[in-house]
């Protein structure tokens, strides 16, 4: 739980982020001096100590207390902060935060997207297509699914921003919108255009109880998948529970999620977010 001397200690550095706002207001007004230096909600306070910043990213990912209390408590050269640097230095689009606030740019499309051709695993159809690096996970877990004798089925991969509006229209045609944005996002927002998604199996609740779901609940995060939407977290991910749906974080990035933030994909990302946010003005 914050001290109440860490709660005044946020409140000041709140007021630094929202000065931004203000300054944009101050602009609009021909009687305000010009000569104020310009800010930026992205740019750190210079003079911030490390455990400062450290509260403050916690405080506006909104994590939930018990996490917060057991992330206060790390150091600047704690095995979080390696763990971390360790990701912070890869594929910048495993981390990347897609979801209702946070958007991909409208043409954003993987350059290395290749067509998944089965092996291991099946495919429910022809066209299926991930990143590389996510095929290539998905054939060596599907590898160690085989050997448990359980077979997983890619159904549903990346898709474009054209077809997420697609998909979306029609989700809100036959369900309403208030149905469809639990379990549809709008184009731009849809993990799916990232290129790392699969959509396992049945692409509905039964598919929890299948030998796959159940393997793939157990074992998925060993192989750098994630579990996007997990039951009982709707108000956290935005979406109600999706046991199908899996992204490739790397394994990195999966073991930190697990260690670190309760297996909750949607904490992790939503840290590294604040964090790159507000220590390296990377706002993606």
């Amino acid at each position: 739980m914050l001290t109440l001397q860490k709660t005044a200690v946020l409140a000041s550095l709140m007021a630094v982020l929202v000065l931004p706002a203000s300054c944009s207001k101050e602009k609009q007004s021909a009687t305000e001096s010009s000569d104020a230096p310009e800010l930026s909600a992205a740019e750190p306070e210079p003079t911030l100590a490390w455990q400062d910043r450290l509260n403050l990213v916690l405080y506006q990912a909104e994590l939930p207390t018990e996490i917060m209390q057991n992330l206060e408590t790390i150091t600047e050269k704690s095995p979080f902060m390696q763990e971390l640097a360790v990701i912070l230095s890869g594929d910048p689009y495993l981390r990347l935060l897609v979801d209702k606030q946070h958007a991909l740019p409208t043409q954003y499309e993987p350059d290395d997207l290749v067509e998944l051709s089965g092996g291991a695993y099946r495919v429910s159809r022809k066209g299926l297509i991930l990143r590389k690096a996510a095929a290539d996970a998905l054939q060596v877990m599907a590898q160690a699914a085989a050997a448990d004798n359980v077979i997983l089925v890619a159904s549903s991969t990346y898709r474009s921003y054209a077809y997420q509006a697609q998909v979306y229209a029609r989700n809100v045609r036959e369900l309403g919108e208030a149905a469809a944005n639990r379990e549809s996002s709008r184009p731009g927002h849809s993990q799916h255009q990232t290129g790392l998604v699969v959509d396992f199996g049945s692409i509905d609740d039964s598919f929890a109880q299948t030998d796959a779901g159940m393997w793939m609940q157990a074992h998925a995060s060993r192989f750098g998948w994630s579990l996007s939407f997990p039951d009982g977290y709707e108000s956290v991910t935005g979406y109600r529970w999706e046991s199908w749906h899996y992204r490739y974080l790397g394994t990195d990035l999966c073991r930190f999620i697990d260690t670190y933030f309760e297996g909750i994909q949607q904490y992790a990302l939503r840290f590294i977010y604040e964090w790159e946010l507000l220590n390296t003005k990377i706002k993606h």
